[in-house]
């Protein structure tokens, strides 16, 4: 049986992280999935046959009108969505993308070190972690919090860290539907380090997979 196929998309038209070519052979590395990574706008232009896309990193209007219509089809009829990190700083002129993803990004501190709160242990994306988990990231506030409309799987613990801006409810990853789909987003990986990690590895993995409907 072949592997899922997934299309990687890493177009940027804002700001660009210098941890995409590590985040892209970490995906390659799962050996779960054929990747098809691209920067290629035209690549939502075509039927989008693939078990999920993967928005990574990616940042500002990326898509052209053609490419939103069929992104949008695409996810009520049951295709697979991951959101990696600034994922969340895309799209803002395209309300749909903010539905879809669940949250959009407000800001964020200096990288620095701090402790990541696992809410919910029966998700592939999570079940690896420990309650706790001591981690390294820009940690993401967002203009609302998505609790309402979202499984939240991560949240940060403010008190570990400085800077944070949303109090004490935190999410940092979640997962939802879409029409038939599944959506899948988590706020962590912004370093290259983040993707030779262990946890964040099979953190990423489990997203993908789940959305993917391949689990």
């Amino acid at each position: 049986m072949p592997a899922p196929a997934l299309l990687v998309y890493t177009r940027t038209a804002d700001y660009r992280h210098d941890s995409l070519p590590a985040a892209v052979t970490a995906l390659r590395s799962f050996g779960d999935f054929a990747v098809d990574a691209t920067e290629d706008p035209a690549a939502f232009e075509e039927p989008l046959d693939r078990a999920a896309v993967v928005f990574l990193s990616t940042s500002g209007e990326v898509l052209t009108p053609a490419g939103r219509e069929r992104l949008a089809a695409y996810t009520a009829a049951g295709g697979g969505f991951v959101g990696v990190h600034a994922a969340a700083c895309t799209e803002y002129d395209w309300p749909y993308y903010g539905e879809l993803l669940g949250a959009r990004f407000e800001g964020h501190p200096a990288l620095q070190p701090g402790r990541v709160l696992t809410e919910d242990r029966h998700h592939p994306a999570t079940r690896h972690l420990p309650a706790v988990w001591e981690f390294t990231d820009e940690w993401y506030d967002f203009r609302t919090n998505p609790r309402d409309s979202v499984r939240v799987l991560l949240s940060a613990d403010e008190s570990s860290y400085e800077g944070g801006g949303m109090g004490a409810d935190h999410p940092l990853a979640w997962c939802r539907d879409q029409g038939a789909g599944r959506v899948f987003y988590t706020a962590l990986g912004h370093s290259a380090e983040a993707y030779a990690d262990p946890g964040f590895r099979a953190h990423l993995r489990g997203g993908i997979t789940w959305a993917a409907a391949a689990c």
